[in-house]
């Protein structure tokens, strides 16, 4: 869906597009993220992490 906002539109009009807005994303049909947000715990810094991960890459190769 597009939503096009002019120049000058008008209070009115702006409220119909939030409402349209609001309608599209309150619906149930997708998948929902914010559900998972931390949810994942992880014993080291993420920084770290992804050290390793690329230290293996670099293991493999040779």
């Amino acid at each position: 869906m597009i939503l096009t906002i002019k120049k000058g539109a008008s209070q009115k009009e702006l409220k119909e597009i939030e409402k349209k807005i609001h309608r599209n994303t309150t619906s149930n049909v997708g998948f929902d993220a914010k559900k998972y947000n931390g949810t994942v715990k992880f014993d080291d810094v993420a920084l770290t992490i992804q050290k390793q991960l690329r230290n293996e890459w670099e293991r493999n190769i040779g």
